[in-house]
């Protein structure tokens, strides 16, 4: 059974499926606005959040992004728009279910397990350790000579990109189309996160310990000689 966030600002609705789906077995956890969700995501993460779009402090959908910036949790959206082009946008912004209201508890705890099923078939990822980096796919850490790393979701995502390729040149382009999923873009995107990177590792572009930028070619990842 999974710990559920259900995010659902009508009282009377959220007191059912909270207290149906812990009969069903799950560990459940209430929240009425979008930030307070937000708020448990980052410090206490669930393994599936059931996201309500009608919230009054957020809009769902700029909700769903927020939430896709911190983390990887499974989102289930609940909406009352059943319309396709609705529908794609949400799981293009990065819902991985929805669920058109209104709907049972049976109804989302079979959608709970699916979509449970469906992350635990993803092949884990071991540790990426490049010198005295150590990159943790899985649960999203990184440490340097063991001091812990806070890094935004995107310079995570291009610091286990860079890892995986440690000790090859990766072009900008490739980074723009693996991490930011574009074809093309602003070259100055890289460099701001190549620039925050820089300073949590505490070295500077002049002086690279592990990460050396290659002029006109791109960045490339590699332990300290």
């Amino acid at each position: 059974m999974a710990t559920v966030l259900l995010v659902e600002d009508d009282e009377d609705v959220r007191q059912a499926l909270v207290r149906e789906l812990r009969d069903l077995g799950h560990t459940v956890r209430g929240a009425s606005r979008a930030l307070e969700a937000l708020r448990e995501v980052a410090g206490n993460p669930p393994d599936v959040v059931v996201l309500d779009l009608g919230l009054p402090d957020l809009d769902g959908g700029e909700a769903l992004k927020m939430l896709r910036a911190v983390s990887d949790v499974p989102v289930i959206v609940a909406t009352a728009r059943d319309g396709e082009q609705e529908i794609i946008r949400l799981l293009r912004s990065g819902a991985d279910d929805y669920l058109v209201k209104p709907f049972s508890a049976g109804h989302l705890h079979a959608r709970v397990e699916a979509v449970l099923r469906r992350a635990r078939t993803v092949p884990r990822e071991r540790p990426l350790i490049v010198g005295g980096l150590h990159v943790d796919v899985e649960r999203r850490r990184a440490k340097l000579d063991g001091t812990p790393l806070h890094l935004s979701r995107k310079e995570f995502d291009m610091l286990a990109f860079l890892a995986r390729n440690a000790g090859r040149v990766v072009s900008r382009r490739e980074l723009l189309t693996e991490v930011w999923q574009q074809p093309y873009g602003d070259d100055q995107t890289i460099d701001v996160h190549l620039s925050w990177l820089r300073r949590k590792f505490g070295e500077r572009a002049a002086e690279p310990r592990y990460l050396h930028t290659v002029r006109g070619v791109g960045v490339m990842l590699a332990a300290p000689e």
